[in-house]
């Protein structure tokens, strides 16, 4: 019986089953967004992505639930959850930050670093049960990296043949 009444959410405001799915969603979101970063070899690839993302949308979850705890154990106390998904985006700027090298006047990761607050923006969104923002934004994500990766590379080696030949 004990499993029944977790599953259904006797202790939880949002109940675990819609907790689970905000979860899968998170490292489904980042899974999507980190493949790139994987494909690309990079440093902070798919895992990272997804540990980003997941760790966003449970602190998500954990703001909720504490917030309905606040407000509803005691009436006049107030509760501010965007301080803890503040907290949450300034954690993943620091990693992200992480990400970027500077080395001899050239900056290196800067869309790694992106990528991986893009991460924990959709993990928050996911966490938010806001599925349609966290939707958008992958596709979006996904897009600026693979269409605009290749526009990108297309054009670096247009211009690679260009210098090539007027030599």
């Amino acid at each position: 019986m004990q499993i029944v009444d977790w599953l259904v959410g006797s202790s939880m405001h949002i109940p675990p089953w819609e907790a689970f799915l905000r979860l899968l969603a998170a490292v489904l979101a980042g899974a999507a967004v980190g493949f790139d970063r994987e494909l690309r070899n990079k440093p902070a690839g798919l895992r990272t992505h997804i540990l980003v993302s997941l760790a966003a949308a449970l602190f998500t979850l954990i703001t909720f639930e504490l917030h309905h705890a606040v407000v509803s154990n005691n009436a006049r106390t107030t509760a501010d959850p965007i301080r803890i998904i503040e907290a949450v985006t300034a954690g993943v700027a620091f990693l992200a930050a992480g990400a970027i090298i500077q080395s001899r006047g050239n900056v290196k990761g800067l869309t790694t670093g992106a990528n991986m607050w893009m991460a924990g923006a959709l993990g928050v969104a996911c966490g938010a049960g806001d599925y349609t923002l966290a939707v958008f934004g992958t596709i979006f994500a996904v897009l600026v990296l693979v269409v605009l990766g290749r526009i990108e590379q297309a054009a670096r080696k247009g211009t690679s043949d260009e210098d090539s030949g007027s030599s």
